[in-house]
């Protein structure tokens, strides 16, 4: 359950009502009058009606630069049986919602270009490089365990999911940024520290497969699972992780060494990876039908959609294609 607080104007307080009433809300309570000749509704909402009434209410308040809106989640609830047996078999039977609002400010905040993301890629960076050179797969997990890269990904394809233009472009630079930061710094890496092509981590991060994208695909969907169902995304950070980090250093110790066919393998995994992480997580937030409020949005938003879904499935059946091709290659020879 979660309890959203309006801040309104008297004079709304009866369409407030009505739309608590419309909803069938759980509970509703009404605060004092301020100074101001504003009034507090606190609201008492079931997970799965909160975005329902989140709508109704911030369509209905848009022309009130005033009001405000807070949704604050209810960790208990005393006595037990004030929520009712049914909510309490609905709660462990299914897990935990979020709202749009809430999967927005989550997933836009790890998306910023600042000094934390880039700091946290640079010493990840450092560390992934060490495990993979001595050959240390121990150090190659701690690399990911810091590694900011699940923000940007994700954020990308919210962004797509809700015609976001402004948070697509955000989360694309951040993504970019610290993947080029990644490559650069491997690349310098491989000119001052000898390098051990005999390391299994190493080589392990230039040979791409089926397997691979099977990977790839599920860190993307448990990633947006994740934030959509409101559970902690850590662990699945880490996936991501696996999936880019490693092949990114690998790529660039590669070049910086000369090794250039083994480059070669590294880059397309990482390529492989990265469509494949933003083409899971954008099919995931279509079937959860994460989608702006209004209509004319809801229409910009798919539009963008299946542009974009079209164009990582092409993408990806490209890269699919070349690995297919370099394993025939690597064969004859």
């Amino acid at each position: 359950m979660k309890i959203i607080e309006v801040t309104a104007s008297k004079g709304h307080l009866d369409t407030i009502v009505g739309i608590a009433n419309q909803q069938e809300v759980r509970d509703h309570r009404l605060g004092a009058e301020d100074a101001d000749g504003r009034q507090v509704v606190r609201l008492l909402v079931a997970d799965e009606q909160t975005q329902k009434v989140l709508d109704a209410l911030e369509g209905y308040l848009t022309s009130d630069p005033e009001a405000r809106i807070l949704v604050i989640p209810v960790e208990a609830a005393l006595p037990r049986s004030s929520i009712g047996e049914e909510e309490v078999a609905r709660r462990a039977a299914r897990a935990m919602a979020i709202t749009r609002q809430e999967l927005y400010d989550d997933t836009e905040k790890n998306a910023r270009l600042d000094s934390t993301y880039l700091v946290l890629v640079f010493l990840s960076t450092i560390v992934v490089a060490i495990g993979l050179i001595e050959d240390n797969m121990v150090v190659v997990i701690g690399a990911m365990v810091i590694a900011p890269l699940l923000g940007p990904n994700i954020a990308l394809a919210l962004g797509t999911a809700l015609g976001d233009t402004a948070l697509m472009w955000r989360s694309l630079k951040t993504s970019l940024a610290g993947l080029g930061m990644t490559l650069v710094l491997s690349v310098i890496i491989a000119l001052v520290w000898p390098l051990n092509i005999e390391s299994e981590e190493l080589l392990a991060r230039t040979d791409v497969g089926l397997d691979s994208v099977a990977l790839a695909l599920a860190s993307g969907a448990a990633a947006a699972l994740s934030l959509t169902t409101g559970l902690s995304s850590v662990l699945v950070g880490v996936m991501v992780a696996v999936a880019l980090l490693p092949p990114a250093a690998t790529f660039g110790l590669m070049l910086g060494s000369g090794q250039y066919a083994l480059a070669t393998g590294a880059g397309l995994l990482l390529a492989v990876n990265v469509v494949c992480v933003n083409f899971a997580a954008k099919l995931v937030f279509l079937m959860k039908g994460i989608h702006p409020r209004t209509w004319w949005e809801k229409q910009k938003a798919r539009q963008s959609m299946i542009t974009y879904l079209m164009i990582w499935a092409i993408s990806l059946v490209i890269l699919v294609g070349l690995i297919f091709l370099r394993r025939s290659v690597l064969a004859e020879l």
